[in-house]
């Protein structure tokens, strides 16, 4: 369910730090970064959420999905791991999709909290701070855009695409395409994902709202991309969108298939692992 007292007014200051007290006792955090194209940008997203991380627990750690990205992605992961021993890179030998590096990241994450967002830097990971204050007595604490910062075109298929995913799946939740969350990761007891592409947002977000976990909402910014291009919001898709989107619909709206059929198996593994 949509807590609606945890929605807050637009505000993004700094919420009061954890004593180190606090720290020690927190629960554990994963972040993680799915990474396509994205090697202006991945090193210091990662740098940041780790001095994010290290003020909110002592438990934590960080995963970057490199999903078979055909730039110098790999080699500056490799790199970053020389400095960042709490960083960990799953590497696709093939492009599985924003879904299969989705479903990587969330099958290598071992915190009881599960955070992410898109290695392009459109937020701001500091940001996490927020969502962090506003985890007690949440499942999922889901970003919203204060105010979107994209080009014209996808400001206008983003807008349409919101609303039509809201009133199709019959979900409450503010902003559907916010990639900047928080959840915890015994969500997956009941929820399993199975969407390979961008549509992957729209079943988890349904499938969370379906078996009614308690979800809080918080006010984050959007930023211009300021490397690569976007992978999802291009005409060539916009069919396989809409047919992969009635499928979806199917399955979940008339179907109702939104929970788990069986116990939590073993997850194969997400991609080739370096530590």
């Amino acid at each position: 369910m949509i807590d609606s007292s945890a929605v807050q007014e637009p505000s993004v200051g700094t919420p009061d730090l954890p004593t180190a007290a606090e720290r020690a006792a927190a629960p554990g955090i994963s972040a993680f970064f799915p990474a396509y194209g994205d090697w202006g940008t991945i090193a210091s997203l990662v740098l940041l959420v780790s001095a994010v991380l290290r003020e909110l627990t002592d438990d934590w750690e960080v995963i970057v999905v490199n999903d078979a990205s055909p730039d110098h992605t790999g080699l500056v992961l490799a790199e970053l791991q020389r400095t960042c021993p709490r960083l960990r890179v799953v590497t696709h030998e093939r492009n599985r999709g924003y879904g299969g590096a989705l479903r990587s990241g969330f099958a290598a994450a071992s915190k009881e909290w599960v955070f992410y967002t898109d290695g392009d830097a459109q937020y701001d990971v500091r940001e996490l701070r927020g969502l962090w204050a506003a985890r007690a007595g949440a499942d999922l604490v889901n970003g919203w855009k204060i105010a979107r910062h994209d080009p014209l075109y996808r400001k206008v298929i983003g807008r349409l695409y919101h609303w039509a995913v809201k009133l199709s799946f019959g979900l409450r939740i503010r902003d559907v395409d916010c990639d900047f969350r928080l959840l915890r990761r015994s969500v997956f007891d009941k929820v399993e994902l199975t969407r390979d592409s961008g549509l992957i947002c729209v079943e988890l977000v349904t499938k969370i709202e379906k078996n009614g976990f308690r979800v809080a909402q918080v006010p984050v910014r959007h930023f211009h991309r300021l490397h690569g291009k976007s992978q999802f919001f291009n005409v060539a898709r916009v069919g396989r969108v809409a047919a992969g989107m009635a499928g979806l619909w199917w399955e979940l709206v008339v179907q109702r298939r939104v929970t788990r059929a069986g116990p939590v198996s073993p997850a194969p593994p997400p991609g080739r692992t370096a530590a």
